[in-house]
């Protein structure tokens, strides 16, 4: 496509970022425009949890259309960025991209559609009309799901100058895939549906039916499992990992232990496996039937672990950077 279909935008990076691109990302607009949209809708929907009463399986109607426009707004202005970061291949990105943006419409547009009809939008099969909208919606984010490999692919032969940043965001997109795919779970039936169908197939929660006491305004379970929780999570990786690395740098201008480029990148692996660790642990959890708010001495002591071990492996790396400048310096006086 054509430049303007992107639109230019500076970014503060530190010095030293070896391509001169990542300095002035080209934004995709579509992605951007429905950015922005989102946010209109985010205030929309802040207005109708304080006027609108109305409930739906346990929490405010609005919540649910709330939750997906700040998820899709986050999701849509970062992969705008990051297409636009892009330097071969780009024709083939910006496809994806405005692919991606088309059927993410499609899915916020049944999802505010059936907030004004007062239903439920998703695993709702109990007429065809319903169950109509449910397979678009599938089909949908399906869809949207692949639209995102692509530019996966193309981000994982482009260099982005920095190397922590590289790996954070290379890591955050593979993550972030893996935790969108985790919404596959809720669309199982349950064994209560199986034995005793009404109308809908699928569920968030595991061990009891959607609808049951839930934290307030995310609605995830707080006396069962919450499927919810590892998906956000996980797809939000696309978003914490890099935000990392930037802080790293950030940091880097005033600890000198991560002046190192080799040791703000051997920290930002550190914090992504504790990140896919947290994960998994989430995962685990949801599947099992348990609360996040109720965890049982296992998980506890697992996340414990990770923690730990994360705290412990990034002070050996800023101790070894220490050691190795401490060494350095008593060399060059010697020499001097």
């Amino acid at each position: 496509m054509p430049n303007p279909s992107l639109l230019s935008a500076p970014l503060l990076l530190p010095a030293g970022s070896r391509q001169s691109f990542v300095a002035e990302a080209k934004w995709h607009r579509p992605l951007l425009w429905l950015a922005i949209a989102m946010g209109i809708l985010t205030i929309v929907c802040i207005f109708g949890l304080v006027v609108d009463p109305r409930t739906m399986t346990g929490a405010p109607i609005w919540a649910k259309p709330l939750k997906f426009s700040l998820s899709i707004g986050l999701y849509t202005l970062t992969l705008a960025w990051l297409i636009g970061m892009l330097q071969r291949f780009k024709r083939m990105a910006w496809w994806a991209g405005t692919v991606a943006a088309a059927f993410l419409w499609v899915e916020i547009v049944i999802i505010v559609g059936a907030v004004i009809a007062g239903t439920t939008s998703h695993f709702n099969v109990s007429t065809p009309f319903h169950a109509a909208l449910w397979g678009v919606m599938a089909v949908s984010i399906m869809i949207v799901w692949t639209a995102a490999l692509p530019v996966m692919v193309v981000l994982f032969r482009t260099d982005l100058g920095d190397a922590t940043r590289t790996v954070a965001i290379r890591a955050g997109f593979v993550v972030a895939l893996i935790g969108m795919a985790l919404a596959f779970l809720m669309t199982l039936p349950t064994p209560d549906q199986t034995m005793n169908y009404q109308g809908i197939i699928g569920a968030h929660t595991v061990g009891i039916p959607d609808g049951e006491p839930g934290l307030p305004l995310l609605g995830w379970s707080t006396v069962a499992g919450d499927l919810r929780i590892p998906h956000f999570v996980g797809m939000h990786a696309l978003q914490v990992l890099p935000l990392a690395a930037i802080i790293l740098e950030l940091l880097a201008a005033r600890v000198p232990a991560l002046r190192k480029a080799r040791t703000r990148r051997n920290v930002i692996w550190v914090i992504i496996a504790l990140f896919v660790g947290i994960l998994t642990v989430l995962t685990v959890q949801a599947l099992g039937g348990e609360s996040i708010v109720r965890p049982n001495g296992l998980v506890l002591t697992v996340s414990a672990l990770l923690y730990l071990g994360a705290a412990t492996a990034i002070a050996i790396i800023i101790g070894r950077n220490k050691r190795t400048r401490g060494i350095c310096a008593a060399t060059a006086e010697v020499d001097a």
